[in-house]
């Protein structure tokens, strides 16, 4: 969770409503959502727990809500003591676009799109991003 990324979000476009909070339990009701954005979170989430997160990505959207997901590809986690000239205790998750979309699958979501693509310049790893919806109408 990051407040000053949220408070950023906020000031930068007051219009959008932004929220923090853990992604295994957003704190909305039942199909409140037209959208989810996971976008480079699941590689902070520890692998055993990425279901978990699905599952309540998939009963906070709407029926043809969207999900998208962008991730590192890889199976091996890396782990990062120095960033931006600060100690810090990172472990960045990569994962196997494969896995996540059968994942999504067993979440509920129909797997709508998926795009893999080589490192880029300074990019230790491939990326992937997956689009999903929710069966059983048009996202409102």
């Amino acid at each position: 969770m990051s407040p000053r990324m949220v408070a950023l979000a906020r000031r930068e476009h007051p219009g959008v409503r932004f929220e923090e909070g853990p992604m295994a339990a957003l704190g909305v009701p039942d199909g409140a959502l037209g959208g989810v954005s996971a976008w480079y979170s699941l590689i902070h989430i520890a692998p055993e727990a990425v279901p978990r997160v699905l599952a309540e990505f998939h009963r906070v959207l709407a029926p043809g809500g969207r999900l998208v997901l962008g991730f590192q590809v890889g199976e091996k986690p890396s782990r990062c003591a120095e960033a931006f000239g600060h100690r810090v205790s990172l472990v960045f998750h990569r994962l196997v676009p494969d896995c996540v979309a059968g994942q999504l699958r067993a979440a509920g979501f129909d797997v709508r799109a998926r795009l893999v693509r080589e490192a880029a310049a300074g990019e230790p790893t491939p990326q992937a991003y997956l689009l999903a919806t929710k069966p059983g109408g048009s996202a409102p």
